[in-house]
């Protein structure tokens, strides 16, 4: 991870089901979808310019230790969501029962 933004301020927007970082004006997202007791990632994205600097995997990050603290289990839908947690084998506890990563 090079370049990595220190102090990178995430933001939990219930309303909109997203955890969102700005850099250098650049919007970044995670967004989920909550059925019941589990939580779906459905997308991950950060700008072209902004990528490579661990922006996406703070803000999956974000995603799980909110359902963790919540509860809930989590379904990757997003492929960047499933590439982090196959990578982080500590967060697959949080798998839903037939989510696979």
């Amino acid at each position: 991870m090079t370049d990595a933004i220190p102090d990178l301020e995430i933001r939990h927007d219930a309303a909109e089901r997203r955890f969102d970082a700005t850099i250098e004006g650049r919007v970044s997202v995670a967004n989920y979808r909550r059925v019941g007791d589990r939580l779906q990632i459905v997308h991950t994205e950060v700008p072209r310019e902004l990528q490579g600097r661990g922006i996406a995997a703070a803000l999956v990050a974000a995603v799980l230790a909110y359902a963790q603290a919540n509860g809930l289990t989590v379904v990757p839908l997003c492929s960047y969501a499933r590439a982090y947690m196959r990578r982080h084998p500590e967060t697959r506890a949080l798998l839903a029962p037939g989510a696979v990563v």
